[in-house]
């Protein structure tokens, strides 16, 4: 019986239809555990990683109750309750609480005059890669304030050149130290200068740039600031 073209069209897509679902059946055969084992890796990963999440979030608000009471004991004077809470913080908090953690145990430190053990602690914040760069580079003015009389003034010009710089939220800090080791290498003009600098900046604390503008004047450098005379003329 010949077929009618309706017929034909017909018997057509039934052979297509059969060819896909032996190009199906066969893929299937040859992938089809490939392909589950994939997606239940995929679906592991992904409940794994939301189970980290959750897991550092409610690690971090437990360790950051452990650090608020270390500093409520600190702020009753009770610094043997405090010291224990802040090293383990140290040891095995996770970055920001462990940094925290160290950094309070090295003011500690500095109250007893132990100079050389908080830099120590300050020095291991500021090499930390995991913490944020602000706490680090806090830790490094802090560090080599510890240090200061113990070191060569190249060293402390060369450690604090990042930050000795205007615009620099630790400008004032890390300048004044950076200007009074360039009066300890003899360079008194660069000294003058940097206190200059410092004086003029309004970002720097008020404290820092009144000692600027007398070490600024000693050394020759007028760096009284007229800018609010000059405006009001």
């Amino acid at each position: 019986m010949a077929l009618t073209p309706q017929n034909n069209e017909a018997f057509l897509r039934e052979v297509d239809e059969e060819l896909r679902r032996d190009q199906a059946i066969t893929l299937w055969r040859r992938w089809g555990k490939v392909a589950l084992v994939a997606i239940v890796v995929a679906l592991a990963a992904l409940g794994g990683w939301l189970w980290w999440q959750s897991h550092r979030a409610a690690q971090a608000g437990e360790q950051g109750e452990r650090f608020n009471q270390a500093l409520d004991a600190l702020g009753r004077n009770e610094a043997a309750k405090a010291a224990p809470i802040l090293a383990e913080l140290e040891k095995n908090g996770t970055p920001g609480y462990a940094a925290l953690g160290a950094f309070t145990q090295a003011d500690l430190l500095l109250q007893k005059d132990d100079l050389k053990g908080a830099a120590a602690k300050f020095s291991a914040v500021a090499g930390n890669d995991d913490v944020a760069q602000p706490l680090r580079d806090l830790a490094l003015i802090r560090q080599t304030a510890a240090e200061y009389d113990t070191l060569q003034p190249q060293v402390v010009i060369d450690r604090l050149r990042p930050l000795a710089v205007k615009g620099n939220p630790f400008f004032g800090s890390a300048g004044e130290m950076t200007a009074v080791a360039h009066l300890r290498a003899g360079r008194r003009d660069l000294a003058g200068r940097l206190f200059g600098q410092i004086a003029q900046d309004d970002g720097v604390p008020q404290s820092i740039r009144q000692r600027a503008v007398q070490m600024a004047g000693v050394l020759g450098v007028d760096a009284v600031d007229q800018s609010g005379e000059k405006k009001s003329g």
